[in-house]
């Protein structure tokens, strides 16, 4: 008995600090909508520039009264950078890509929207509602570096789809109002 706790304490005196300490958990946030409520858990262990980015937005209130301005039924939902006059509200600076985490866009996954420049995701963002692998980083040539994924649906997936359905124009604008009255950190229970 007295050679198994000298072992035992001897390992725990070689084990570095942050194996002892207990790893955080990654926020969860709320995204709530006329149409209800999503819940979000942020992959800020992964990657901790995009989330704290998206929480900066989200913290400010800059989310509120944005719309989901693009869905693509069998693709995603996109929004959180226009108003319901499809007006495009004034974010910070763009944010460095953190897609060669190599977190894959699959259903029910969020990612940070972007143009075709590499580094250039400010507030919008997206819902798969299908696995996208075509968006996933395959190189770091500009056409494969591919969409930061910083979160993964946990709730509310539900009015994901139900969102998807909504009937769109010719520009994939959805022709009923998908309004975001309020992005928030959801206390954990």
């Amino acid at each position: 008995m007295r050679i198994i706790i000298l072992c035992a304490t001897f390992y725990i005196a070689l084990a570095p600090p942050a194996a002892l300490a207990q790893k955080e958990p990654n926020p969860v946030v709320v995204v709530q909508t006329n149409v209800g409520d999503i819940t979000i858990e942020l992959f800020k262990d992964q990657v901790p520039a995009t989330v704290a980015n998206f929480l900066g937005y989200a913290t400010s209130n800059f989310y509120s009264g944005t719309i989901f301005h693009r869905v693509i039924k069998g693709f995603m939902i996109q929004g959180g950078g226009f108003t319901p006059q499809l007006r495009a509200k004034k974010t910070g600076p763009p944010i460095k890509n953190e897609a060669s985490s190599m977190n894959k866009n699959m259903r029910g996954t969020v990612a940070a929207a972007r143009s075709s420049g590499i580094h250039s995701a400010t507030s919008q963002f997206f819902i798969n509602t299908e696995n996208n692998v075509a968006l996933d980083h395959k190189s770091i040539r500009p056409d494969e570096y591919g969409y930061t994924v910083f979160g993964k649906v946990i709730e509310g997936m539900d009015v994901v789809d139900k969102i998807e359905r909504i009937k769109t124009n010719s520009k994939d604008v959805p022709q009923s109002l998908v309004m975001i009255t309020k992005v928030y950190l959801r206390d954990r229970e």
